[in-house]
């Protein structure tokens, strides 16, 4: 869910999504931005990374599906838009400096998504918390005591009508010619499609962005197996509703499947339901059977969009979100192999230069950094998914603070399947090189803020492992593992997990974000020194069909 966790759109945008509602209120256009020297500080935050890929393996009507798949991916950046701040034309044309335009692209609004979503423009404050999924005047408890039909739907908008009264429009309605013109290319690619697989899941895919219903498509996705090309699409994760953690953001991903890493990564979901009988928590919280169907697989990422391509950019992906399909056929993990390498070596491997012990850096490896993140999308299927007091599943238990638990969860257990795996001899690496790497991966994923899913979720495992003992910090600022500490550490914030959302304890979550999802000012000042070593936090990416060179 990611969320990991995912792109700049270069390519200039050709429509925006205009509303259907005229009872929203107006979006205020600002024409004063901050220094241009802060916007080139911002800008330096990330690092400009090629994304390409071997397009000579693929068959010729997979290269001609490729452009359209990467246009209607390219759609999903103007329904993001107008999900997360409203009109973007009458943004983007009030502002003159070139640098602050561009870090608004990049945002997708004026809000720094890796400084807390705090505002870099005069004349904005902070974020809305529920972004432009809800009126910017509602409050919870408005929205708690009215009653509407799709009140609770993770596909519609909550809008005023003329009466002041709340009402919600579904997406399909809300963008309406725009979304038919994303259906009418799914289904232009599906008659390339070579692929059986690959054309129903494109033709399910096409019909459910008109109707909102997703699960069939959802179901012949996980159902695909062979096919080469593959395309992420439609209102996918909730990490920007941060009034409840409901609203679903539009989003594209076009990838193309690695077939040897693929094949190599295949036997790993087998071994789910053994590692959910073996996890440390009491048994009524490891009750539910992962799905044995689920699928695992390298990829090479082509094309962001929305969501995905907003701040920190993914590296792995963990779908669907449904709980119904993950319980009756789990999941799919694609690992974005090609991002995933650029994030290790512009990004990574020069934070444990800074903040890791000189003794432990040998420990820093590209294999553990793959092993940690794939094992971490891996580590969705396990834990629970329906409360057990049978009120409802954990993420509408938890609200808000459901994606942030949930990403704790899957970190945690990612490196406990490690473990498992390791001690089993089905892992052959040193099990200290992916501590240490988890450790650098830290402070390279907390550097999103704490805002975030990710980055709360971050923050409370580092002060969660700095109560425990799991590391320790010496006098020249870096930072060494205790190995039989972290591990004794894993085992217990695993536990703790688990029990949280298997009890969908609201109230207990709420305290454990509030006291452990922080940054303290001495792991800010650590950080800050990443910054002044001109070490990027994130990418963005020269992507598209020039750049695959079709």
């Amino acid at each position: 869910m990611k969320k990991v966790i995912v792109f700049l759109m270069l390519s200039t945008i050709i429509f925006s999504c205009k509303p259907k509602d005229e009872t929203r209120e107006p979006i205020q256009q600002i024409t004063v931005e901050k220094n241009p020297s802060e916007m080139t500080k911002n800008l330096n935050k990330y690092v400009t990374v090629k994304l390409t890929a071997d397009v000579g393996k693929l068959t010729e009507n997979e290269r001609k599906m490729l452009p359209i798949l990467i246009k209607a991916a390219d759609k999903m950046n103007d329904f993001f838009w107008y999900e997360s701040y409203g009109d973007k034309d009458a943004l983007l044309n009030s502002i003159s400096d070139a640098d602050t335009k561009r870090f608004v692209e990049i945002n997708y609004g004026p809000w720094d998504r890796l400084n807390g979503n705090k505002s870099f423009m005069e004349g904005f404050s902070d974020k809305p918390l529920g972004a432009n999924y809800y009126p910017k005047d509602m409050t919870k408890e408005e929205f708690e005591k009215s009653d509407f039909e799709n009140k609770g739907s993770i596909y519609t908008f909550v809008r005023r009508d003329e009466n002041g009264k709340l009402y919600a429009i579904p997406y399909h309605k809300q963008f309406g010619e725009e979304m038919i013109e994303v259906s009418n290319l799914l289904l232009e690619a599906s008659k390339l499609a070579d692929n059986a697989g690959l054309k129903k899941y494109l033709e399910l895919r096409s019909k459910a962005l008109l109707d909102d219903n997703y699960q069939p498509s959802d179901l012949a996705w996980m159902d695909m197996k062979t096919n080469t090309l593959d395309i992420v699409i439609g209102p996918i994760e909730t990490y920007e509703d941060h009034i409840y953690g409901n609203k679903a953001s539009h989003e594209g991903y076009v990838l193309i499947k690695d077939q040897a890493w693929s094949a190599k990564l295949a036997k790993f979901s087998a071994y789910l339901p053994e590692l959910q009988k073996g996890l440390p928590v009491d048994e009524k919280y490891k009750q539910e059977v992962p799905g044995t169907d689920s699928d695992l697989n390298a990829y090479d990422v082509v094309f962001y969009a929305g969501d995905c391509n907003s701040g920190s950019k993914t590296i792995a992906i963990n779908l669907p979100n449904d709980e119904e399909v993950q319980l009756q056929k789990g999941t799919r993990r694609l690992q974005l192999k090609n991002a995933m390498r650029a994030k290790f070596d512009k990004i990574l491997v020069p934070i444990s230069d800074v903040l890791i012990d000189k003794s432990q850096r040998k420990h820093i490896t590209f294999d553990a950094f793959f092993a940690n993140t794939m094992f971490h999308e891996v580590a969705h299927g396990l834990g629970i998914k329906n409360t057990l007091d049978g009120k409802g599943t954990v993420r509408s238990a938890l609200k808000e603070h459901s994606s942030a638990l949930e990403e704790g969860k899957a970190d945690i257990l990612g490196l406990y399947m490690i473990q498992q795996l390791t001690n089993k001899g089905e892992l052959t690496d040193d099990f200290k090189d992916n501590m240490v790497t988890f450790m650098a991966g830290i402070f390279r994923s907390v550097r999103f803020g704490a805002s975030s899913a990710h980055g709360k979720a971050n923050m409370i495992r580092f002060n969660f492992f700095k109560e425990k003992g799991a590391f320790t910090r010496s006098e020249d600022g870096t930072f060494k593992v205790n190995f039989d500490k972290m591990e004794t550490a894993m085992k217990d914030l695993s536990s703790l997990i688990l029990k949280l959302q298997g009890d969908g304890d609201y109230d207990g979550v709420a305290k454990l974000v509030a006291e452990k999802g922080v940054i303290s000012k001495e792991l800010q000042a650590d950080l800050d020194r990443l910054g002044a070593a001109n070490i990027p936090v994130d990418v963005v990416f020269e992507q598209g069909v020039k750049a695959l060179g079709l």
